[in-house]
């Protein structure tokens, strides 16, 4: 599962232009958006509820995350207007870090609104990464996608752009296994999530 994609030839695009190349495609006929999560910490400078939580306002970073109610509703009705059907799998390691901790927060919210999130616990797919994780990956159809990239200090930091019919199917195809495999979003996040206290950042916590 998902060789294809690692041998595939890639271009390098930077952040805004990334973002340019994701939209004109986005907006040009794909059926399908498929996004499989799979880093356990990073950083989204910017985002005032990261920020927060960043700072260890815990209560404040949870509060802050009702502003993106609207940012997210707009989002899912252009896609309905566009006929897209998203899907995410984010895959979640234990100890749960404190970023995704508070990342499975925002994830709520989005559920909550009509996104199709599911989980997929670490330990559930050792036997896939023997070697390699799997790729962090946007996927928009069968034309393009995308290994989200990261600075060594967790910032976005563009994509590698995959244009390859045949990694393209193949890694759809590993993404769609997966996703069939993972989890209900509310079950995972009621059960392993929701309790936890709050996170000490710079430190893994662990689950309830």
């Amino acid at each position: 599962m998902f060789e294809s994609f690692r041998r595939s030839t890639s271009e390098h695009l930077d952040r805004p232009t990334y973002h340019q190349d994701f939209r004109h495609h986005y907006e040009n006929g794909i059926r399908f958006l498929r996004k499989l999560e799979r880093g356990q910490s990073f950083k989204e400078r910017g985002f005032p509820s990261w920020e927060a939580f960043a700072a260890g306002e815990w209560s404040e970073a949870l509060s802050l995350i009702e502003e993106k109610r609207a940012i997210y509703t707009a989002q899912f009705q252009k896609a309905a207007d566009l006929g897209i059907l998203g899907r995410r799998l984010r895959v979640v390691e234990f100890p749960v870090t404190p970023y995704v901790q508070w990342e499975l927060f925002v994830l709520r919210l989005r559920v909550q609104l009509g996104d199709n999130i599911r989980v997929m616990d670490s330990r559930r797919i050792a036997e896939l990464e023997t070697d390699h994780l799997v790729p962090e990956v946007v996927i928009l159809g069968d034309e393009v996608m995308y290994e989200v990239v990261y600075d060594d200090d967790g910032n976005a930091a563009g994509a590698n752009r995959i244009a390859d019919r045949a990694a393209i199917e193949e890694t759809s195809a590993g993404f769609d296994a997966l996703y069939r495999q993972g989890e209900d979003f509310m079950e995972f996040f009621d059960r392993d999530i929701a309790e936890l206290d709050p996170p000490v950042v710079g430190q893994r916590v662990g689950s309830c």
